[in-house]
């Protein structure tokens, strides 16, 4: 599976799913149970890839005044939600966090901002066709610390300024 095939499956399964990330982990399982093993194993490296490349403080931030505020926990699971919004949102957050606030037509705390379950689709449906966990996908793990310069996401005045698009959409 190549990056265009990765990002089209993605597209097609939130389209489906109209946006919700729970339906569209369900649709990304089903549609990944019609390829072969090493073709899920493929979908996962391209995965890992890039919620390991959205490891950033930049992000964090804006992680932050989207879910007003982000656990550990909750920014892997915002993580996975970025990748599952296809390659226009996730390379745009990735560059330009601020451009969040412009790339997002609708943002809806309930609901957005959290795709936990993407984040086990490829291992789900490996687990299914082949009755095993998933191998290790032999790319190179996340840094241990967020990548780039930490961001004090404990003050508005700081998220204020270094997101002043997303605050004033968001948090204005």
């Amino acid at each position: 599976m190549d990056e265009t095939e990765f990002w089209e499956l993605v597209d097609a399964t939130r389209e489906a799913a109209e946006g919700d990330p729970e339906e569209q982990a369900d649709l990304l399982v089903d549609r990944l149970l019609a390829l072969d093993p090493e073709m899920v194993l493929d979908f996962a490296r391209h995965f890992e890839a890039r919620f390991n490349r959205a490891y950033t403080w930049d992000l964090w931030g804006a992680a932050w005044i989207l879910l007003d505020g982000a656990s550990d926990d909750a920014f892997d699971f915002f993580r996975c939600w970025l990748v599952g919004q296809g390659r226009e949102v996730y390379e745009g957050g990735v560059h330009d966090p601020d451009s969040l606030a412009d790339l997002l037509a609708d943002f809806d705390e309930e609901i957005d901002g959290d795709g936990e379950e993407l984040g086990y689709a490829a291992d789900e449906a490996y687990e299914q066709l082949t009755g095993t966990v998933a191998p290790d996908l032999g790319i190179a793990p996340a840094a241990s610390e967020p990548l780039g310069a930490p961001v004090d996401l404990e003050s508005d005045r700081v998220l204020a300024e270094r997101y002043p698009k997303l605050w004033e959409r968001f948090r204005g």
